[in-house]
């Protein structure tokens, strides 16, 4: 059974950095494309970034430049950057097996003004 757990977010202020983490349980993971999501309260679930085989990224406007997403295929991880953070930023960060559409349980992330 593949399983992905995020790791990794908590309270921060506004400008501050963070790095969430995404293990991700079984074989599967090499060559997957792995994304980024994350849900603000009351709002829908949004893309954040994405990493596939090879390194190839791709980010939402709203993150491209303060963002860097990376995966480390030897230890089944997945990393999100996350610098110069804003209040906008605050949710629930969830990685994605995008391929398989499986999702973990998500991590918070609360940036304060």
């Amino acid at each position: 059974q593949v399983r992905l757990v995020e790791s990794g977010g908590g309270w921060v202020q506004a400008g501050e950095s963070l790095t969430l983490s995404c293990q991700v349980s079984g074989s599967i993971f090499r060559g997957a494309v792995m994304g980024w999501y994350r849900q603000a309260p009351r709002q829908q679930r949004e893309f954040v970034a994405r990493v596939g085989m090879g390194g190839t990224t791709g980010y939402a406007d709203s993150v491209k430049g303060r963002f860097t997403v990376s995966r480390d295929d030897a230890k089944n991880m997945a990393y999100l950057q996350m610098n110069a953070l804003k209040p906008e930023d605050t949710g629930v960060y969830y990685c994605s097996l995008e391929a398989m559409d499986l999702w973990g349980k998500g991590t918070q992330v609360t940036v304060s003004s």
